[in-house]
């Protein structure tokens, strides 16, 4: 284990992490989870060959694209908040309005201090996905929550 001159751990643990969905008073007392992934940005580049010139290719930016964001956990009772969110958005054929919140992703240090972290702005359920059961497995049943949002920031 590192550490730098201020302090902090370097490089962090990536097992100690919190997700926070939704402002303070929302679904933040629903969110433990196994795994998260999907945190990236990318620059997408249009290739741009110049006349006359062949000895290179230019790479002109274009935009910012990022994944979606993956939340894995054990399968949580019907009545939790996160639940509930999902199934107002995907089974509600769309008779109610979508309802975007923010996510928060941090890295915590041992005393449960966040030391690194992620906002995504407008986050709302794609898709939520059970893994398959099997008889021979000695494991947890796990749900998989894809959510899509307009813009990622690291905030810590």
């Amino acid at each position: 284990m590192n550490i730098s001159l201020s302090g902090n751990v370097y490089p962090p643990s990536a097992f100690y992490f919190k997700v926070v969905i939704g402002p303070p008073a929302g679904l933040s007392a629903d969110t433990s989870f196994q795994e998260v992934s999907g945190i990236e940005t990318e620059m997408e580049v249009e290739s741009v060959v110049e006349g006359g010139e062949n000895r290179f290719v230019r790479q002109l930016p274009k935009g910012i694209k990022h994944p979606n964001l993956s939340l894995k956990r054990g399968i949580a009772p019907l009545t939790s908040p996160l639940v509930v969110w999902c199934k107002s958005t995907l089974e509600s054929g769309f008779n109610l309005a979508i309802k975007p919140l923010p996510v928060l992703v941090y890295l915590m240090n041992e005393d449960k201090m966040p030391i690194r972290g992620w906002s995504f702005d407008s986050a709302y359920p794609l898709k939520w996905e059970v893994e398959s059961f099997g008889s021979t497995k000695n494991e947890v049943a796990i749900e998989k929550i894809i959510l899509s949002y307009t813009v990622s920031m690291r905030i810590i």
